[in-house]
């Protein structure tokens, strides 16, 4: 039996909780999987990284809207995948190098599951080893989530973990699923030259968006996928590159490969959790109060195992936190939610923060709404987009933000001035009207949303 001051379960958010200032107790890190987490080797950075390849091919192919004579011979798909992964899994891997010559850290590679209050058992290659901790630390992550019909059919399928490794993009691609993650994969690989049906079971792409943004991206990529909206699949059948989807309509669709994106789950289910005496939500997440600390004493819990909102930067943040939290328990501080912004890198790219529409709505809250296109601004006329723009959505009154929506180039940038303003409570009025507003730049479309407001 080994004994840790502090043992982290997870390596990738989890990893950035351990700094210099540890230096001074034993610390033990458990990987099952691979160091920098799902966001460095097949999630945030990765999928960037060929969203950016795929709209650089989209701007060869509309060079013409520009009086630019130029054609798109082929994506060298093996070489942009070899370029990405060969960065990221170097930087992976010298990450974990990294802690292994850390001689206050221990690094078990492994499955860790609980056997009592803060005590492990790490499943490696090389036989189990049992761990004890004075703190634990519980990071592990989730994983895709793979409907029943598709586990049930035996056949191959593809998730964000593997889609973006395989050798050569399919000739004919099914997308399950109409979330963010479905969206820029089925634009990477449409752009790399396969033919993309996306199966969604709403009426909307990215129907948890804005109404406005998820209207108006629905409608653009049409004329790009077979899209397939309001339907399940019940059914995979066929054979490896030659599948077939049932969907509940009756109809088919006919596919060389089957990529399942249709959400996330956390890996709570897998750690044995109730043996440390840590609750869970209905869906999986592990329970945490505002300073990330579980129902179990002396651990606590931080990313996608446990986050309302699962993203990087929100993991990030919360691992700050639970950094400060473990250096410093008579002074805890907490982790807030709220304000967490969010983007999406397709083309058109997308970002939002605070309340939707019809969140405003759905509540009974008395709003006012902003809008201002791409097209209505010098920049958006040097870009010929007639289809981006900028909504905000304030309080009639006070012109506090409620929540801000942006479809178009550069909209994850563009949004930050939105996301200062309402986390610091700068109003509506007072932002569009204090700070200068770079002419012609592209940020004046935020300026002129936030004019439209009739507060």
């Amino acid at each position: 039996m080994r004994h840790h001051d502090l043992v982290v379960i997870g390596a990738g958010s989890g990893n950035a909780v351990i700094d210099a200032s540890f230096a001074g107790l034993d610390v033990a890190i458990v990987e099952e999987r691979w160091f920098g987490g799902t966001c460095l080797n097949a999630g945030c950075i990765p999928s960037k990284m060929l969203a950016y390849t795929a709209h650089v091919a989209r701007t060869v192919r509309e060079a013409a809207a520009h009086d630019v004579d130029a054609e798109l011979r082929t994506v060298r798909w093996r070489e942009a995948r070899d370029r990405i992964f060969g960065r990221l899994d170097a930087e992976r891997d010298s990450g974990r190098r990294g802690r292994e010559r850390e001689e206050w850290v221990t690094v078990y590679q492994g499955r860790a599951r609980f056997t009592g209050p803060r005590s492990l058992r790490v499943d490696r290659a090389d036989g189990s080893v049992d761990v004890t901790a004075a703190r634990m630390v519980v990071a592990a992550g989730g994983r895709p989530l793979v409907p029943g019909p598709v586990a049930e059919s035996g056949l191959r399928y593809e998730t964000s973990d593997t889609a973006m490794r395989i050798d050569a993009p399919p000739g004919r691609l099914a997308v399950l699923g109409g979330g963010y993650i479905a969206a820029e994969l089925a634009e990477v690989f449409a752009e790399a030259g396969s033919s993309v049906t996306i199966v969604e079971k709403e009426e909307r792409l990215l129907a948890p968006q804005d109404e406005t943004v998820a209207e108006r991206f629905t409608d653009l990529v049409r004329s790009r996928y077979d899209l397939r909206l309001g339907r399940e699949v019940t059914a995979v059948a066929g054979r490896p590159g030659e599948l077939r989807l049932n969907l509940d309509d009756g109809s088919t669709v006919e596919a060389d490969m089957l990529l399942v994106a249709v959400g996330r789950v956390p890996n709570s289910d897998r750690l044995d959790l109730a043996a440390a005496g840590i609750a869970t939500h209905d869906d999986g997440r592990v329970i945490v109060d505002r300073h990330q600390r579980t129902t179990a004493e002396g651990i606590f819990a931080l990313g996608d195992i446990c986050s309302p909102v699962p993203l990087k930067h929100v993991a990030n943040r919360e691992a700050e936190v639970v950094a400060h939290n473990l250096r410093h328990p008579d002074d805890l501080i907490a982790c807030d939610h709220e304000l967490v912004p969010a983007a999406v890198f397709t083309q058109p790219q997308i970002a939002a923060v605070g309340i939707t529409e019809q969140d405003c709505r759905d509540r009974g809250l008395d709003y006012r709404k902003g809008m201002a296109g791409y097209g209505d601004v010098a920049y958006g006329w040097a870009m010929e987009d007639t289809t981006g723009f900028c909504k905000v959505l304030a309080e009639p009154g006070t012109g506090r933000l409620l929540g801000a929506h942006l479809m178009g180039a550069q909209a994850p940038t563009l949004i930050q001035p939105l996301v200062v303003s309402m986390t610091l409570g700068i109003d509506a009025a007072t932002l569009a009207t204090s700070p200068y507003w770079i002419h012609p730049a592209l940020t004046e479309v935020v300026e002129n949303a936030l004019l439209d407001l009739d507060l």
